[in-house]
């Protein structure tokens, strides 16, 4: 099994419901993701999937949360945007972009800061 992964970034601000503390006002972060897709073989140049198109996809999905509050997507009105829920909202997102080609998504980590991490995956 081949395993490759990619990482952006995008800002976007939050605040958790019914949530005792601090992170229930509203704060933003600096998110960082990473996306591992696995593929069981290779194409005749020795790629199991080509970065670039990876990184599009990735790209795309995060452009829709990048500066937004996100309580106010409509997802994230009905699930409280914990970092677990959006690894699981970014997996599903770009499940849609990546269902062609030779990989297939494996798994989705969304850190809040440089030592809280999330992830979500098929596993």
């Amino acid at each position: 099994m081949y395993k490759l992964s990619v990482r952006a970034e995008f800002s976007a601000a939050h605040s958790l419901r019914e949530y005792k503390g601090k992170c229930e006002a509203l704060h933003g972060h600096n998110w960082k993701v990473e996306a591992v897709v696995a593929a069981l073989k290779l194409d005749r140049q020795g790629l199991a999937l080509d970065f670039h198109k990876i990184k599009k996809a990735l790209r795309d999905v995060l452009d829709e949360l990048d500066h937004r509050y996100l309580n106010q997507l409509l997802y994230f009105k009905k699930h409280n945007p914990t970092s677990e829920n959006l690894a699981k909202y970014i997996f599903d997102k770009l499940l849609l972009y990546m269902l062609k080609g030779n990989g297939h998504l494996q798994a989705v980590t969304v850190w809040e800061s440089d030592n809280c991490s999330a992830t979500y995956s098929i596993e």
